[in-house]
């Protein structure tokens, strides 16, 4: 079987407010619980793009109306996919915000995990790279210093990313791809190989 993973990506701050509202309306009663909890408008907005992409991706392959996809809020969990029912095993799905983009990635055939971060060279990447990295990240992390401007913060960002996307996708072992874009690093995991590299779409909200 050939395993496939599409990846949509919106910016979040060209969705208008009356169209945000509108979206509200597609919330499950446990998301809407969720959205209130957020403090800051900004996570507000991207948490609303964010499960309205999810359920334009999910329509795709489930053959659905985006509307009719419903999705239940689990602890410390990706969400859990309620309707349409369907027969076997669940669409693989990943959701990662970072700046003003939202992205989503959907599979038919695998588990996913996918992060997005914005790549900013202001900040201070030793320090980052001490909090976030394992023994393993930081003899990574210590070649990468090696390199030049540009490559060092591709190359901190990539392995960000990459631990992020792991961490998402839950499983052992795992297939990871870096989706080249102008201001993100992008990385894709699986838990199957993927037959190509999921390319990214600019998604039309409806």
């Amino acid at each position: 079987m050939t395993v496939l993973a599409s990846l949509l990506m919106v910016d979040a701050d060209a969705v208008t407010d009356a169209d945000l509202q509108r979206y509200r309306a597609w919330l499950t009663p446990s998301e809407m619980a969720r959205h209130q909890r957020f403090v800051r408008a900004q996570r507000q907005r991207q948490f609303i793009v964010g499960r309205v992409l999810l359920r334009v991706a999910l329509a795709r392959i489930l053959q659905a109306a985006p509307q009719d996809v419903r999705l239940e809020e689990q602890v410390g969990k990706a969400p859990r996919l309620v309707a349409p029912a369907v027969k076997g095993a669940a669409p693989g799905f990943s959701i990662a915000h970072s700046g003003r983009w939202v992205a989503c990635a959907v599979s038919a055939q695998t588990a996913l995990g996918l992060d997005i971060e914005m790549r900013d060279a202001a900040r201070d990447l030793p320090a980052l790279a001490a909090q976030a990295f394992g023994a393993e990240e930081m003899a990574q992390w210590a070649r990468i210093q090696n390199l030049s401007g540009d490559e060092r913060l591709d190359g901190f960002y990539r392995l960000w990313s990459e631990k992020e996307a792991r961490f998402k996708l839950n499983q052992p072992g795992g297939h990871c791809v870096v989706v080249v874009h102008p201001e993100l690093s992008v990385v894709v995991c699986s838990e199957r190989p993927l037959a190509r590299e999921p390319r990214i779409e600019i998604a039309a909200l409806p």
